[in-house]
């Protein structure tokens, strides 16, 4: 395949791959979460910068059409891979193949080197990314967002660990990756110490959030919009319902001072969001939960919202809690900050970046309810220190910014570029000393001008 000469450049286009998740969809249902959000941020982010982008997600819907102009400069493709409908996360991997062909038959439309890199999320895209970067001879960088290994190592007591498969496969990702982008410090040695990652090929790129969304704002109008008491004290869970989410050592660390009937401090626990993964064998759990702990009437659940709902969920928030058994970076933290709002978060992954502890809010060690409950009430016991908490929370939420992450990205896209150039060279070069055909190269190109020409 002919690439273009000289130095290493900035991509003119970028494919993503987001094969079980598409960024378009609601955060908060199913398996839409901080992914979908870190993709459609920084594709909107990357087309600001004059790259095109090219989204390749798993159509769910008949409705779906091929192709989506989502924003100016992204492109979201959706391909059939399977039932629209019911299909679960784990089945995805019998869906690797259709989904593969459908997007190497996207880039054959095209003359060589249309795209010029690949950046897959999640292991199952890493695994379509591998094999269009071969056929398409242009690197990959991949995202993993979360690792099996390290979520196996803190399955909460009624989860199931991931299974084995995955675990293989995303070494394999690791293995054929041109890059990889961690989120935090902490991803990146999980990556060099569990899979055996080079150091020399992770880069860190910490995720951002929209600034202009998450403001601070008055919390009296924003519990008028969403209906919610002004006098209580509200203590937020945003995220999917699930085990490894935690929300269930919220509602048990939360029940004892509900029950203390405090009326100078009358405590509501919000949670926003739906059942996920794991979470969607027992939907109902947390209600039940919440009425076996007798606090279902300070309980108050809401479905997902979108973005500018949810700016609201945080204004009116006193305190975010964020107790999850693995987070790699913890979105729903810094979201929180940026609005103003300090946070209570479990001291795993990447929360221990996204929270300054003593500062914008509180990390807790483990997930004993008993300690859940002294941390929050000494939290909630003190308006000052929640006032001085908000304000440092602001301040350190705009140091994650999606500018940020875009730019530090094009830098990883820039150095794969360069590096699988290099490779590509001294392939060549090797080649020609040897006078050997490339007969690979040759196939290749044959297979293309077959496939475009229609000859057999």
């Amino acid at each position: 395949m002919t690439r273009r000469s000289g130095a290493a450049k900035t991509p003119r286009r970028v494919a993503l791959i987001s094969l079980h998740t598409s960024p378009l969809a609601q955060p908060g249902v199913g398996d839409a979460g901080g992914m979908n959000v870190y993709v459609w941020q920084s594709a909107l982010r990357l087309a600001k910068r004059g790259v095109e982008v090219e989204i390749f997600t798993r159509a769910t819907s008949s409705a779906d059409r091929p192709t989506v102009q989502a924003a100016p400069g992204v492109l979201v493709r959706n391909v059939v891979a399977g039932p629209f409908e019911g299909l679960d996360k784990h089945d995805l991997p019998t869906q690797l193949c259709a989904f593969t062909a459908g997007v190497l038959r996207a880039e054959a439309a095209f003359e060589p080197g249309y795209y010029d890199v690949i950046h897959s999320h999640y292991w199952l895209s890493g695994q379509v990314g591998w094999l269009a970067r071969d056929r398409w001879g242009v690197p990959l960088v991949h995202t993993a967002h979360t690792l099996a290994a390290v979520k196996n190592l803190a399955v909460a007591g009624d989860d199931v660990p991931e299974p084995h498969s995955r675990e293989i496969g995303e070494q394999q990702v690791v293995a054929e990756a041109d890059r990889l982008v961690a989120n935090t410090r902490t991803e990146a040695d999980q990556l060099t110490d569990l899979y055996g990652a080079d150091p020399e090929r992770v880069d860190v790129v910490t995720p951002g959030v929209d600034l202009d969304c998450y403001t601070p704002g008055s919390r009296q109008q924003a519990r008028a919009r969403l209906g919610l008491d002004v006098n209580e004290t509200i203590v937020t869970f945003v995220g999917r319902i699930q085990p490894l989410k935690a929300p269930d050592v919220l509602l048990r660390a939360a029940a004892p001072l509900i029950r203390q009937g405090n009326g100078a401090r009358r405590i509501r626990v919000l949670v926003v969001g739906g059942p996920s993964g794991t979470g969607l064998a027992r939907p109902e759990s947390l209600i039940e939960l919440a009425a076996d702990l007798g606090i279902s009437e300070s309980v108050t659940f809401l479905p997902p919202q979108p973005a500018q709902v949810l700016a609201d969920v945080y204004r009116a928030s006193d305190v975010v809690a964020v107790p999850s058994h693995s987070e790699s970076f913890g979105l729903v933290a810094i979201e929180a900050q940026a609005a103003g709002v300090p946070v209570i978060a479990a001291n795993v992954g990447g929360l221990s970046v996204a929270v300054r502890d003593g500062e914008s809010g509180v990390l807790v060690e483990g997930h004993d309810p008993a300690r859940w409950t002294q941390r929050l009430d000494s939290m909630l016991a003190d308006p000052a220190l929640l006032q001085s908490m908000g304000t440092a929370a602001h301040t350190h939420a705009q140091s994650f910014s999606w500018e940020h992450t875009a730019d530090e990205l094009l830098g990883s896209y820039t150095r794969a570029i360069s590096s699988f150039a290099a490779r590509a060279g001294k392939r060549q070069a090797d080649t020609d000393r040897s006078g050997v055909a490339d007969r690979g190269g040759v196939r290749r190109r044959g297979l293309r001008a077959i496939r475009r020409t229609g000859v057999a």
